[in-house]
């Protein structure tokens, strides 16, 4: 059967791959320690589940308008002016089915055949997907460790064409959790502020966040970058709500307009429900949050330094999200039972068979010399799983 030449521009989600296959291996009664999700563990707090529930006794279940619910979009704008010092109106807002929805429903309003499109590696899995489907083209700059895994100035300026038409900044960020500082990001707004370039920000994990400087994005530290920025978020990761699909995208009217009309051709609303419960997620009780934040950090410090205890792996230290990318390319080149592990995806195949440890390898995320682990796990499971990395390490010849 023929099919649409796009379909061949782009790969399977790596992630959601890793985590159907540890299910799958687990229904067959396998012991697997799962470190591939980029969910929260924990359970979406009882306030959000009894206003879905309200919802539906209540009989909330037609459709809404298209980019979602006058209510939600009026709390999504108050969220961003109290958290973000940014002020959009309703027609600024689009509520879609999850921020991976935000942006799949912008690159096909924003980019046509040829235009280029900046990604700081590694980056999330979907992005250069997201704008290959779109007809873009991805460009990637590479980012160093010893850099904290950001793009410099130097770096964006370098990349910039006459064809360049957005760049994409994710921070904190999947797969590092690297976080750029209000300064940092005013640098790169000096490279942009004049230029006909639009900036995506990715603020998916704007709460989970354990650097000592305020959380910011390149619209919050720069006034006249305002109208060229796309705010993308949602409530999966800060709420635990990542099977409710809502994410929302805030940007200029002209923008916004055209994500509604190509979502009014797709999936229509979001569901009317999980509106509901995103409406108390933003304007209701906050509390459960930090919890899981001060959770987060603790299984953040506990991997990273069992991963550093580990000879051959080495581990940055995430400033935010809950992911960690350790470098473990000096383990390449060692074999176990006559075969050699020549990359990530060698070397997570390795942990999975002879650990029972599920990883992803780094190459889905632009560096081949990594993997990342999710800690959106308990502390009992990463103990465990780290006890089997490091004795699997340890029987490499």
């Amino acid at each position: 059967m023929k099919l649409a030449a796009r379909v061949a521009k782009i790969k399977p989600s790596e992630t959601l791959a890793i985590t159907a296959k540890v299910n799958a291996l687990r229904a067959q009664g396998r012991d697997v320690i799962g470190f591939g999700a980029g969910e929260p563990d924990f359970d979406t707090p009882d306030n959000i589940k009894k206003a879905a529930i309200q919802a539906i006794e209540a009989g909330f279940t037609k459709y809404t308008p298209v980019n979602g619910t006058d209510e939600l979009k009026d709390a999504i704008a108050a969220k961003l002016k109290r958290d973000n010092s940014l002020e959009y109106k309703r027609s600024q807002i689009v509520v879609s089915c999850g921020a991976k929805h935000s942006l799949y429903n912008l690159a096909q309003a924003l980019f046509d055949e040829g235009d280029e499109v900046i990604i700081p590696a590694p980056y999330w899995v979907s992005y250069p997907d997201i704008v290959a489907l779109s007809g873009g083209e991805p460009v990637i700059v590479d980012t160093q460790e010893e850099n904290g895994f950001k793009m410099s100035p130097r770096q964006l300026s370098s990349a910039i064409t006459k064809r360049t038409r957005a760049v994409i900044i994710n921070s904190p960020s999947n797969p590092t959790g690297a976080v750029y500082t209000p300064q940092e990001l005013k640098a790169l707004a000096a490279v942009l502020v004049d230029k006909d370039i639009l900036v995506i920000t990715d603020d998916i994990y704007e709460k989970i966040f354990y650097a000592d400087f305020p959380f910011a994005n390149i619209a919050s530290v720069e006034e006249k970058m305002k109208e060229k920025t796309i705010v993308i978020n949602g409530v999966s990761k800060t709420y635990a709500m990542t099977g409710w699909r809502i994410g929302y995208a805030a940007c200029s009217e002209e923008i916004a307009g055209a994500m509604s009309k190509i979502q009014s051709q797709s999936t229509s609303n979001p569901t009317s429900i999980a509106q509901k419960a995103a409406l108390e997620a933003i304007r209701g009780d906050q509390s459960a949050m930090p919890q899981m934040v001060v959770e987060f950090r603790k299984r953040r410090d506990f991997i990273v330094e069992a991963l550093n205890n580990i000879e051959g792996i080495d581990c940055f230290a995430p400033g935010g999200a809950f992911y960690v990318f350790p470098k473990v390319s000096s383990l390449y080149g060692r074999m176990f039972k006559g075969k050699k592990i020549t990359d990530s995806a060698e070397f997570i195949g390795y942990l999975l068979d002879e650990a029972n440890v599920a990883a992803v390898p780094g190459a889905a995320f632009g560096s081949d010399e990594h993997i990342r682990l999710s800690y959106a796990t308990s502390l009992q499971n990463i103990e465990e799983g780290l006890k089997r990395i490091k004795n699997a390490v340890g029987r490499l010849d």
